[in-house]
């Protein structure tokens, strides 16, 4: 007798060519490679594959095969959808306390991951990659803004205080501190420092365009105090003969992951309730340097920002800032005149 001999057998049906080029992990390898070629900053290459990452985990809970052909602008609604409703925060970061692990991201984090999606499939279309473009009707979610809790001059002022600086490590956290401050420079920047890349006598930091997020090379102004801290830890780490400049108990470059951990242990230290990260003390300095009446033209040349507006969006300006400028620079001095001006008489 026979039987079915197809029966109970995997059938198929698409071209194996064809499946690869549907294939989503494959897509996103060729636009990987291609900005890999381009000579994207690392940390820039692992934010794409995190956020990819991402967009896989919600396809995989909602069943969805990784396949161009299923992703569709309703697809990317869902997606931002379920990164407000659903999505823990921070839960790929194993550095940060479970008080901070909310559900819903906050409307920039959600339109920063759709935004690499978005970058990503318009490359593909123009590169004929993919026939059409999914989320190119897709918009971003509504961001009304809210205030940056940026440190305030006391609050950075305890966090100095609280390394120990008897200690190596300590006092080698405390040079980072007061880089970060005083540089505004990025924990990846700062810690990728080499003892060439500093000059101690005219008082600046040269970045490489390998570690800056812009991919350019930049010149950032140092205090002479930073200058001598950066010099007294370089004496203290002669022994170990490494060409970088914050190196561990055992000689190695400092990581990113490290100081963090470290910066949490001297924020709960110095009694800091906010949650303080290396990010927020460049946001912190920035925001400093305008109320001391820095200019945001040199601000923007020091953080490396190409666009103005970056800076204008990354400093948050104090009511205390608006304030200062507003009594110096009030339409009203200039209609009332100096002897106009209210003055003091008596003691």
């Amino acid at each position: 007798m026979n039987g079915d001999k197809s029966k109970g057998r995997a059938r198929k049906s698409d071209r194996t060519s064809d499946r690869l080029r549907y294939s989503l992990d494959y897509l996103f390898d060729y636009y990987y490679q291609a900005k890999k070629s381009e000579g994207r900053a690392v940390n820039t290459l692992k934010t794409y594959e995190q956020n990819y990452a991402s967009f896989c985990e919600f396809l995989d809970m909602r069943k969805i095969v990784r396949d161009i052909r299923n992703v569709t602008v309703e697809t990317g609604r869902e997606y931002i959808i379920w990164l407000r409703d659903e999505k823990t925060r921070f839960s790929d970061n194993c550095n940060v306390p479970d008080s901070v692990r909310t559900v819903g991201l906050l409307p920039k984090a959600i339109n920063t991951r759709v935004k690499n999606l978005k970058t990503m499939f318009k490359f593909l279309h123009e590169e004929d990659v993919i026939d059409s473009d999914p989320f190119t009707y897709l918009k971003n979610v509504q961001d009304i803004g809210r205030e940056i809790d940026v440190l305030a001059a006391d609050e950075l002022r305890a966090l100095l205080n609280a390394p120990n600086q008897r200690k190596y490590s300590d006092f080698r956290d405390y040079v980072v501190l007061n880089l970060l401050i005083d540089g505004m420079l990025r924990i990846d920047e700062a810690l990728s420092l080499r003892k060439e890349d500093v000059d101690l006598t005219a008082c600046y930091a040269s970045l490489r365009r390998e570690v800056t997020k812009t991919r350019k090379p930049r010149i950032v102004p140092i205090t002479k105090r930073t200058a001598k801290l950066i010099a007294e830890l370089i004496r203290e780490t002669t022994e170990f003969d490494s060409e970088h400049i914050f190196l561990t108990n055992y000689g190695e470059r400092m990581q990113p992951n490290h100081f963090r951990h470290q910066l949490k242990k001297y924020a709960d230290r110095a009694g800091i309730e906010k949650r303080v990260y290396p990010h927020l003390l460049r946001h912190s300095g920035a925001t400093l340097f305008l109320e001391e009446g820095g200019s945001e033209r040199h601000l923007q040349v020091i953080l490396g920002h190409a666009d103005g507006r970056m800076t204008n969006h990354y400093t948050h300006l104090s009511d205390k800032n608006v304030k200062k400028n507003h009594d110096e620079f009030s339409p009203i001095n200039a209609v009332i005149g100096k002897s106009e001006r209210p003055r003091k008489i008596i003691r």
